[in-house]
């Protein structure tokens, strides 16, 4: 049976960084990496941001070959079995390990429909897709104001694409932002040319040549490619078959270790408890599948430390631009610092007088300053932060 030092399901960033602790860590080790796409690891934010405006997509790889890895592209784990530390994969053949990483990420949410004309975006081999079909003069559907929604049809109409959006709240991104915030998302948008109809649940299928989006009054609109970004749903499915604790997502404690000896998890799919915000958390984006694979890489290899990362996540909306550190819950409390209302300024979102999180809404330089605001841990008055918090003056 062919077996490795630390054997790792995954190939994204969590799986990049942590190959590369581990090899920082232990020179001489064998590695093996196991990744369902046929690519090796790349930065997944600029499939929606930075390649649509100029990026060449040579910018968004990794440099994986320098690890010494053993890279299984194309290939799936079918099964572990942590009695025998050993994994089994999509060919029938059982790998043993010493030390294991999940880093198996998380796949779209999915509506009904399904077909060529119906993307549920997520990898590369989406977006080169979606780039082929947008050099033509067609007709988009976006379904879900969220992140992906947001950005993939902010993309396609920089490309001067007809774009409809069909969102199931009354604003855009209604699950980061207050109320007043996603409402003029929706204005902003409709400025920009892009038809936004809040309409509730929707479903989408193919018809003819394109596709149709279905409201829940049953309405009917048509286009010819449907793009849907409706949530991420961590996979967990080899950790939950294996007997490895899971909720939303796989359980690791402070050392990114699983219920299972000499198994850990890290990325989109592991949740970990985060002590100033004081709860089990679960975050999707590249900072923390950095910083969480590059930790369980260490500690793998006998050189633990707690993880206790604070979210960290940003996003470009046509010419408006965020970073966001912390809890960004529209449910808390919330006290916006405008300089310019909806173009530039600071959203505290606040609980018990704590501040939880910050909205960083075009300003930029102060994403550790939020950082350190929310780690102290303090009572604050609100009138108090009003000016904390300013765009950082360029040099």
């Amino acid at each position: 049976m062919p077996s490795y030092e630390y054997l790792i399901v995954g190939a994204g960033i969590a799986a990049d960084a942590a190959m590369h602790a581990l090899r920082e860590a232990d020179p001489h080790a064998t590695i093996g990496v196991f990744g369902a796409e046929a690519h090796a690891s790349y930065d997944r934010p600029p499939l929606s941001k930075a390649l649509w405006k100029g990026t060449p997509e040579s910018d968004i790889w990794r440099d994986v070959r320098s690890t010494g890895a053993d890279l299984h592209l194309g290939r799936r784990i079918a099964g572990i079995d942590p009695r025998s530390a050993s994994v089994i994969d999509d060919r029938g053949i059982t790998h043993g390990y010493a030390k294991l990483l999940l880093a198996t990420g998380g796949s779209p949410r999915r509506l009904r429909g399904s077909g060529d004309r119906i993307l549920y975006y997520r990898t590369l081999d989406d977006y080169r897709r979606l780039r082929d079909l947008a050099s033509e003069p067609l007709r988009f559907a976006v379904v879900g104001g969220g992140f992906i929604g947001m950005e993939v049809a902010a993309a396609l109409r920089m490309q001067d694409r007809e774009v409809e959006m069909f969102v199931g709240e009354d604003g855009l991104g209604t699950r980061l932002f207050p109320d007043d915030l996603s409402s003029f998302l929706v204005d902003y948008y409709r400025e920009q040319g892009v038809v936004v109809r809040t309409v509730g649940r929707v479903d989408v299928e193919e018809r003819g040549r394109g596709i149709v989006v279905r409201t829940g009054s049953g309405a009917e609109f048509e286009a010819d490619v449907a793009v849907v970004g409706v949530g991420l749903s961590p996979n967990v499915e080899l950790a939950r078959d294996a007997g490895i604790a899971v909720g939303d997502g796989i359980e690791v404690d402070a050392f990114l270790r699983t219920s299972a000896p000499n198994v850990y998890a890290a990325g989109d799919v592991a949740s970990y408890e985060q002590p100033v915000l004081g709860r089990r958390i679960r975050v999707e984006h590249e900072s923390n599948a950095d910083a969480m694979g590059r930790a369980a890489g260490f500690a793998m290899a006998g050189q633990p430390a707690p993880f206790d990362q604070l979210p960290f996540f940003y996003s470009d909306l046509f010419d408006l631009g965020f970073e966001a550190v912390g809890e960004l819950d529209p449910r808390l409390e919330t006290f916006a610092d405008w300089k310019d209302p909806f173009r530039e300024g600071v959203v505290y979102y606040l609980a018990k007088g704590r501040v939880r999180g910050a909205l960083l809404w075009n300003t930029w330089g102060q994403a550790d300053n939020a950082r350190r605001l929310i780690e102290e841990m303090k009572p604050v008055e609100k009138n108090k932060l009003a000016g904390r918090l300013p765009q950082e003056e360029a040099a």
